[in-house]
């Protein structure tokens, strides 16, 4: 017997009702006469036949890793598998695989269209930390937010941020993020601001370039910090590393704002 549906579920009953398909980050949910399809969005215009038949059951190990076998920690990131489809019979089974793929997701958007919201903005968050985090707060405004353009990019989460700090607004409906929304800073946003902080009080060196060097080296670093492009040597999640790509990322900005505007490179989004 299908349990009671939770407040989450009820309210996203609404939002599929009369839908031909609703774009959940990567995953495209088609409403069916009996339960909901899952397939990643990329594999949208697919014969089933052409697909991996999964089971709700399979969902959370297929969330684990990249198709290369690298982890995922942020569930969120767009990295997801593809070629596979599910079938969930009932709104218990589509919670089920939405918890499966994306944790806490569903009720993440559910509680953003609360009054008011649960939003924990980053002074608020970071003024709770403790230990070897205590020196986040000591962060500036602009310091901070570069942390935070740099790694809540889109190429690196589809969660929309609704938190923000001053001088940083909160992510844009049309910023190519997904309906899950961000309601306060992750552990690994928290540990790259930690990174970021270290970074910041090192004794710094003084490099004389061309606005032309500069522009090959935001091109390199464009290709160097590309995540699909990532390896197993290179975790996501260890943000000590040289290498590691929102490291890349933050630097790319850095030098990116060294620019004449008129010499400017765009910024990856």
């Amino acid at each position: 017997m299908d349990p009671a549906p939770s407040p989450p579920r009820l309210a996203f009953r609404c939002e599929l009702a009369g839908r031909e398909f609703l774009d959940f980050a990567e995953v495209r949910l088609t409403p069916e006469t009996s339960g909901c399809e899952l397939r990643h969005g990329a594999d949208a215009g697919r014969e089933r036949s052409e697909l991996l038949v999964l089971t709700v059951g399979d969902l959370r190990e297929l969330a684990q890793t990249t198709v290369t076998g690298a982890f995922r920690p942020i569930k969120t990131a767009p990295n997801l598998r593809r070629g596979w489809w599910c079938r969930a019979a009932t709104e218990a089974e589509l919670e089920e695989a939405l918890d499966a793929l994306y944790p806490g997701a569903l009720t993440d958007w559910w509680a953003a269209g609360e009054n008011p919201a649960p939003v924990q903005h980053f002074r608020e968050f970071t003024g709770r930390q403790t230990g070897m985090y205590r020196g986040i707060r000591e962060l500036s405004d602009a310091d901070a937010a570069a942390v935070i353009r740099a790694g809540c990019a889109v190429q690196f989460c589809l969660r929309r941020r609704v938190w923000s700090v001053a001088g940083l607004a909160p992510d844009a409906p049309d910023a190519g993020k997904s309906v899950i929304p961000c309601l306060e800073p992750c552990p690994v946003l928290l540990e790259f601001a930690r990174q970021g902080r270290r970074l910041q009080v090192d004794a710094a060196m003084t490099v004389a370039l061309a606005p032309g060097e500069i522009a090959t080296l935001l091109h390199a670093l464009d290709r160097a910090g590309d995540p699909s492009t990532m390896t197993s040597t290179v975790r996501e999640g260890d943000l000590s590393q040289p290498a590691n790509p929102r490291r890349i990322r933050l630097l790319r900005d850095r030098l990116q704002g060294l620019l004449p505007v008129s010499s400017s490179v765009d910024a990856k989004e």
